[in-house]
């Protein structure tokens, strides 16, 4: 059988990719805060400095290894403990380390015993502001233990409970508790379920002039009533900046009531309805709410495959949000007339610096005055174009605009077949370009011509800040290409991740480029990840990559097809 290996350079045996969206930062000990007024130890504490840009991305698990250790192993919690020691026990056996004012448990795999633990440490956090027990399946069915003991966490800011199958009695112990703190300004209830049809049951407690900024409930199950609440709910919360109801397929039908709400929202800055069952109609309503929101900074209205039509009517209003700084449309079955309608607005949004216009076929033959009218917005900084069937006219214009988006940084132009033997036509930006730190070509039926030219811009100095290249899935160039291509990649000191995997489909034996590449992997300080599924390595050249694991002194995740013989094998 072909043998699929992983070659990690160093001892380790994965590193994991770090997040574009933000890196895990060191949490410093937030026992000292806690216990000061109990007069216990104290220690001097790093603070850990949180950013509030206006991000919406759901608690994830975090890409950190965890130490999860059961309490048979854990050293027992005895009554006799100081209260600090006690916190610092209970985070030490989980692998998780404290920060100021914070409680992050968030995918550390907890026990229905670890909950219990964690709740007879809740009165010696007197100043907790953060809790956040995301991705803990066993929360579920024991959130009640937490929710009687909220009200010694009173100063709580921020509850993150995504993802912890919650039951409908936590729901209803939830929402009994969360009158307990009223300085609350984050709530994520995100990935439960259970949380459909019961959010009144949740957010009825929430007064007019609740402090409440960020509210997320992606893909809880919410009903056509939900959404009909959420919109009564509203006017109630004048400090909300966030709402984020995606994958809650079943509110476009109250979509109404919530541009009803929305109106009374005008501190929103972040609003997000991907894959809500949004229709044509939809647009106009939402125009018509957007005259009320001038902070909105992020706009999302992606995956709802019935929208396409809707913008053909003129949404002028979208024009008077000056502030946006994100739209992503894409997977929205986006129509010719859709696309001349926003021809006529997107250039007007010239704070925008984030624009996702992917997987819309029918742009490929209709936006060439849109894109060609993208040199109008000098902050742009992602454009994710792929999947749009593109033509060459269209390619074009995109690439003559290009040249005038100097803060370009992410720029995504992956399955448009019509880059391929055209890439020359992104020459100058490639070469003027001093900000791109993610340049991705996947399947885009790149011939050798193509990176040979991109191997000469590298040559000549540009392109100094790439960080990520995706070239795969374009097995159309020779092993002269890649020769040539390998030859120069160590000149993109910044580089950290390389994918120049070939199709799901094919095989192929690498060639002498092989060396090449790994002579650059040693010539490059921050390189982690290199993607070269379906190249088969002869033995020789799979000697010379254990060699280099054995040699290099930081980690690299090298995917390849494995050795040669094993191919042939495969093959038969």
């Amino acid at each position: 059988m072909l043998r699929k290996t992983s070659f990690n350079l160093t001892m380790s045996q994965t590193r994991k990719k770090g997040s574009s969206d933000g890196e895990t930062k060191p949490r410093t000990s937030f026992v000292s805060k806690f216990l000061r007024g109990s007069k216990l130890r104290s220690s001097k504490a790093e603070s850990r400095n949180e950013s509030n840009d206006l991000k919406t991305a759901d608690s994830q698990p975090s890409d950190e290894p965890q130490k999860i250790a059961t309490l048979d192993t854990a050293t027992p919690l005895t009554s006799e403990m100081e209260p600090g020691c006690r916190v610092e026990q209970f985070l030490q056996k989980l692998g998780k380390k404290a920060a100021d004012t914070c409680l992050d448990l968030n995918n550390c795999g907890l026990t229905t015993a670890d909950v219990r633990e964690m709740v007879a440490l809740l009165p010696f956090l007197p100043d907790l502001e953060t809790l956040d027990i995301s991705w803990n399946d066993f929360v579920g069915g024991t959130l009640h233990s937490i929710t009687e003991q909220m009200h010694l966490v009173s100063k709580l800011k921020s509850l993150r409970l995504g993802s912890c199958r919650l039951t409908t009695d936590d729901v209803r112990a939830l929402g009994a508790a969360l009158k307990a703190t009223p300085d609350l300004e984050e709530l994520t209830l995100s990935w439960n379920s259970k949380v459909g049809g019961n959010l009144p049951l949740i957010l009825q407690k929430f007064q007019a002039g609740s402090k409440i900024r960020t509210l997320e409930l992606v893909d809880c199950a919410l009903t056509s009533e939900d959404g009909a609440f959420v919109g009564q709910l509203l006017p109630m919360l004048p400090s909300l900046e966030v709402l984020d109801l995606s994958i809650n397929r079943n509110i476009g039908g109250s979509l109404n009531s919530i541009t009803q709400g929305l109106q009374s929202a005008s501190n929103l800055k972040v609003l997000k309805l991907q894959s809500c069952g949004l229709s044509q109609k939809s647009v106009k309503l939402l125009d018509a709410a957007f005259g009320y929101l001038s902070e909105l900074r992020k706009l999302d209205l992606s995956c709802n495959k019935e929208l396409g039509g809707g913008f053909e009517d003129s949404p002028a209003q979208v024009a008077t949000l000056e502030h946006l700084e994100v739209l992503d449309l894409h997977r929205c079955s986006l129509t010719a007339g859709d696309v001349v309608s926003l021809t006529q607005v997107i250039p007007l949004l010239s704070s925008l610096h984030g624009l996702d216009l992917s997987a819309n076929k029918e742009m490929g033959s209709s936006s060439e005055n849109l894109l060609s009218r993208l040199r109008f917005l000098p902050a742009l900084r992602s454009l994710l174009i792929n999947s749009c069937a593109l033509q060459r006219e269209t390619f074009t214009a995109l690439a003559e605009a290009s040249i005038h988006l100097p803060a370009l940084e992410v720029l995504s132009l992956s399955w448009n077949k019509c880059v391929g033997g055209n890439l020359k036509l992104l020459l100058e930006t490639l070469k003027l370009s001093t900000s791109l730190q993610v340049l991705r070509l996947s399947s885009c039926s790149l011939v050798t011509e193509d990176v040979a030219l991109l191997a000469s811009v590298i040559h000549t100095g540009h392109l100094t800040r790439l960080r990520k290249l995706d070239l795969s899935y374009n097995d159309s160039i020779c092993d002269a290409g890649w020769a040539i291509f390998c030859q120069n990649v160590w000149l993109l000191q910044e580089l950290t991740e390389l994918d120049i995997s070939l199709r799901p489909s094919t095989f192929r034996d690498c060639g002498q480029w092989f060396r090449h590449l790994l002579c650059a992997v040693t010539r490059l300080p921050e390189i982690t990840e290199i993607g070269m599924k379906r190249w088969i390595l002869p033995p020789s050249l799979e000697e010379e990559l254990k060699c280099l694991d054995q040699d290099r002194s930081s980690s690299i995740h090298f995917d390849h097809g494995g050795c040669q013989d094993q191919g042939q094998d495969k093959n038969v």
